[in-house]
């Protein structure tokens, strides 16, 4: 499992962080308070504070280069 902070602070940001994350066969969640939602879900997603950066977990057994690259311009901070 991987963590990092993600901030997708647009509609295009949104879009473009879904399609990213649709082409790797990983579970991915976003966590905003106490709620939890599959972040391929981009209904799922505008239904969270946008605002500030949310927590996206990503469920596989080792890093990735390229899915870490692909999300770079998503992510403010590894946790």
């Amino acid at each position: 499992m991987i963590k990092y902070m993600v901030k997708l602070e647009s509609v295009s940001k949104v879009k473009e962080f879904v399609n990213t994350i649709s082409n790797f066969d990983y579970d991915f969640e976003l966590i905003s308070g106490s709620y939890t939602l599959n972040a391929k879900s981009i209904m799922g997603i505008f239904s969270l504070d946008l605002s500030s950066p949310i927590e996206l977990i990503v469920n596989c057994d080792s890093s990735n280069p390229d899915l870490e690259s692909r999300l770079d311009p998503f992510i403010v901070q590894q946790i």
